[in-house]
């Protein structure tokens, strides 16, 4: 079991499969981003081996990050090994569901279970100035097949940007009138690359819910009040789905957090919102015994921060967010 040194038990593991991209999302990274050379990468048998090493330790949920996951090549098998895996219970996927409408049924055929996909509006024009490059009608398809394919219950994340796609919350929470999906509206948290943006557009949670209150009345709590992973669920009275708002910034959840992400060039890192990082590839490609790795993961878990220090102004920069995995 790994445990930090506040008693929480680590148990969900964010592994970044690239750092690449399809889209160019305002709030993650310029849009003339450079990427990382695949030979400074996770390779396919590294990943696989850190997470049967991570399973030995506890993890029991997995779920794989970008930049973008469904570029990674052999995504199907990478996936197939990691839910063949001894420990592990939980296998799903944040993506932001360009490709899904080719991969959602081989991917929940090699074991995906769930996927979130990052749908910021649904206005064609505005989802085309937030991404750069993409297009709503393929992530709209991707959402179909996914739904078709089992990968449930869906969960949709919405980046709410200042100037940009505030006004389309309502829409988006309209969706879960008819439809049994999770609408998750989540603040900006600040990193390199897009910080300015980040901090000075950001909307919080509690303007979020009040303007969509405001014009469809008051929301029910919903889970009995319980976080779902660390959204805080409501819904509207008669919906088939919920509405989350993870609220990092302003209210935030450190208390609780049981997780710990693998970068896609092998570094561990025990908050998303602290710099320090523990290098894994290094050792593994050196020659480190699987004690010796097992030793930095547990040692590097026990040192995990209560909680991030933005309210004291520290921003970490030493990464873009699609480098990281959110």
């Amino acid at each position: 079991m790994a445990l930090d040194r506040f008693g929480r038990k680590i148990h969900y593991l964010r592994i970044s499969l690239t750092d690449h991209c399809n889209l160019r999302c305002i709030y993650c990274m310029p849009e003339d981003m450079t990427f990382r050379p695949n030979s400074e990468m996770l390779q396919d048998d590294e990943i696989l081996l850190l997470a049967r090493l991570f399973a030995d330790l506890g993890f029991d949920k997995i779920r794989l990050t970008g930049g973008e996951p469904t570029v990674r090549a052999n995504i199907v098998e990478i996936v197939r090994g990691i839910a063949a895996t001894p420990g592990i219970n939980s296998i799903s996927m944040t993506t932001n569901g360009v490709l899904l409408a080719k991969l959602a049924g081989p991917l929940a055929a090699a074991g995906l279970e769930r996927v979130n996909v990052s749908l910021d509006t649904l206005d064609p024009a505005k989802f085309k100035r937030m991404t750069r490059w993409g297009k709503l009608e393929d992530v709209w398809k991707g959402i179909l097949a996914a739904e078709q394919a089992g990968l449930t219950p869906l969960k949709l994340n919405a980046v709410v940007v200042r100037g940009y796609n505030e006004e389309d919350t309502l829409d988006l929470v309209r969706l879960t009138l008819d439809h049994p999906w999770q609408v998750r509206f989540i603040e900006m948290m600040p990193f390199a690359g897009a910080t300015a943006i980040q901090v000075q557009q950001r909307v919080t949670g509690a303007e979020i819910q009040a303007h969509i209150e405001q014009a469809l009345g008051p929301m029910e709590v919903a889970n009995g009040g319980e976080l779902d992973g660390e959204a805080r669920m409501l819904h509207v009275p008669g919906a088939k789905g919920q509405v989350g708002f993870i609220s990092s910034v302003s209210v935030p959840f450190c208390s609780s957090c049981t997780r710990a992400r693998l970068t896609a060039d092998g570094l561990l890192r025990t908050c998303l919102l602290r710099e320090h990082e523990i290098n894994l590839l290094k050792p593994l490609r050196a020659g480190a015994t699987l004690e010796d790795l097992r030793k930095l993961l547990l040692d590097a878990i026990w040192e995990k921060p209560w909680g991030h220090g933005l309210a004291e102004g520290e921003i970490p920069m030493n990464r873009v967010m699609s480098e990281i995995g959110g």
